[in-house]
């Protein structure tokens, strides 16, 4: 299935700031079953845009901003083909816990297996833990107690908008018994790496239907975890949703939590209140979305084409 994504940012400043710099964390990671053809980055006011790949081989783009400016628009253009992904196993052996010992030993997960800045233990967590049975294995194998535990977070929350903000800590989401998938995605993680399996945070995107849509999936990034499985390898479960990640899920960045992955981060000289607005589109597509009336409003741009995915694109197209 193609999917074109475009992810529209703009910060409004209450007076004119200067020396903007900053990160964009939105080109989706091209691996496994999923594969970014065409990925373009449209910046007001110009800038000279560049790029490299951090340590968890997130292609991160960077700018900056020496004049004074009013407003910042950063707009992301992506074509995302996900093709049907390996079925995970409906049951597993116990021993896998066994397993699962001996290749964290063979490997270095311990970023994903130590607490970290959003997702960290606390008396809050470890009551929700007894509350879900997420505390012993009761001889569950590690694919059963994920299962369990994704269902428990997914039951124990409501999704409400605007409930948390980027920054809360998940005791906010654990006390009040509400969040956003953010929030659901760390809680699990925190969980998950107190069972001893190690597991990490995805961003990204989710394609829903008009059929079956979810608020998470309305104008906005998406959140959830993967974690590691033996024999098997990194497993994506979406607690917002209570269901394994699967070709609906666009996955853009990698990292122990929110911060490691944020789609925009910087800083800006200058005293003024900020105003953001963010719309996210996903729509089943072979081709790229046209540019919007708002898009097309503004004059000046400056834009970062991966040119080099442009002849897969025309071969696939073509197939």
């Amino acid at each position: 299935m193609f999917y074109a994504i475009r992810h529209f940012t703009r910060y409004r400043y209450s007076h004119l700031v200067w020396q903007s710099m900053m990160e964009v964390r939105m080109h989706p990671r091209s691996e496994g079953n999923q594969r970014c053809f065409v990925f373009q980055l449209s910046v007001n006011p110009r800038a000279r845009i560049f790029g490299y790949t951090d340590s968890y081989g997130n292609l991160v783009h960077h700018f900056d901003l020496p004049s004074r400016h009013g407003q910042l628009t950063i707009i992301s253009d992506a074509l995302v083909n996900i093709d049907a992904q390996a079925s995970v196993p409906e049951v597993m052996d116990y021993e896998g816990w066994s397993d699962l010992e001996q290749l964290v030993e063979k490997k270095d997960y311990w970023d994903m297996l130590l607490p970290s800045h959003f997702a960290r233990s606390s008396p809050e967590l470890e009551d929700l833990a007894r509350e879900i049975g997420a505390t012993k294995r009761d001889g569950r194998s590690p694919l059963a107690f994920l299962q369990d535990l994704v269902a428990g977070v997914h039951r124990s929350f409501s999704y409400v908008k605007k409930s948390t903000a980027v920054n809360s800590p998940i005791e906010h989401a654990l006390r009040s018994r509400q969040g956003v998938c953010q929030d659901f995605a760390h809680i699990m993680i925190a969980l998950v790496r107190n069972a001893g399996i190690p597991c990490r945070y995805v961003s990204g995107y989710l394609y829903h239907t008009s059929e079956n849509a979810h608020p998470s999936a309305d104008g906005a990034t998406h959140a959830w975890a993967e974690a590691l499985l033996p024999a098997i390898g990194w497993v994506g479960f979406d607690p917002t949703i209570n269901r394994l990640v699967a070709e609906k899920h666009i996955r853009t960045a990698i990292g122990r939590d929110y911060a490691d992955v944020p789609p925009t981060m910087g800083t800006m000289k200058g005293k003024a209140d900020t105003q953001l607005q963010v719309r996210v589109r996903v729509t089943p597509s072979q081709a790229v979305l046209p540019p919007d009336e708002e898009f097309a409003a503004d004059e000046e741009w400056s834009q970062f084409l991966d040119e080099t995915q442009q002849s897969p694109l025309v071969d696939a197209q073509q197939q």
